[in-house]
């Protein structure tokens, strides 16, 4: 029976050990997310979801928009370019991916663009604060038309840089709110063509 209360005793010992090591462990980085940002946790759970439900970590970090049938490419790339000039961002570059992968391949390849578009002056402020944010920039848009013929709009999901750490400044959060907002505007009037 002694042996018995032992086993118990260095059982118990041995929890309390690795409670005390989980809490020198974890201890900083739970202090350390008090100061994230409050739509943090639900950026995450956002993201979660879906890379549970599709099983593609690509597909949980984007968004995308269906373009309305009967929309050509040219039609959505007309509006969205109406729509960042009327927000005054500019659309500083185009990649015709479709046009390169036909010209390696000499065939037919379905319609792949993406469309980069910047506020620098928003941009150089977001790069200011991390050079991490660099690698978000500028704000891409894919139009590209999925293998069954359906036109998509697809863009980074932005919350992650917005809402993903520590609380950015206020001004800049604001700047990046409006960003946010604008390649949101830019994709869905878009998808429906309405200029």
């Amino acid at each position: 029976m002694r042996l018995l209360w032992n086993l118990i005793g260095l059982f118990g010992l041995a929890v309390v050990i690795v409670i005390i090591v989980a809490i020198v462990q974890v201890g900083p980085a739970i202090t350390n997310l008090t100061s994230f940002d409050s739509q943090a946790l639900t950026t995450y759970g956002d993201i979660a979801r879906t890379l549970v439900k599709t099983g593609n970590g690509a597909e949980a970090t984007i968004w995308k928009v269906p373009v309305d049938d009967g929309l050509s490419p040219e039609d959505v790339e007309q509006t969205m370019k109406f729509v960042a000039n009327e927000h005054n961002i500019k659309n500083v570059g185009e990649l015709p991916l479709y046009k390169e992968v036909e010209a390696i391949s000499g065939e037919p390849y379905r319609f792949i663009k993406i469309y980069m578009f910047c506020n620098a002056m928003t941009a150089a402020r977001m790069i200011d604060y991390s050079d991490a944010f660099s690698a978000y920039l500028p704000c891409r848009v894919t139009l590209l038309e999925d293998t069954s013929g359906k036109l998509w709009l697809y863009t980074l999901n932005m919350d992650l840089m917005i809402h993903g750490g520590e609380e950015l400044p206020p001004a800049l959060k604001e700047e990046a709110l409006q960003v946010k907002d604008i390649i949101l505007d830019i994709m869905n009037r878009g998808a429906a063509g309405e200029f």
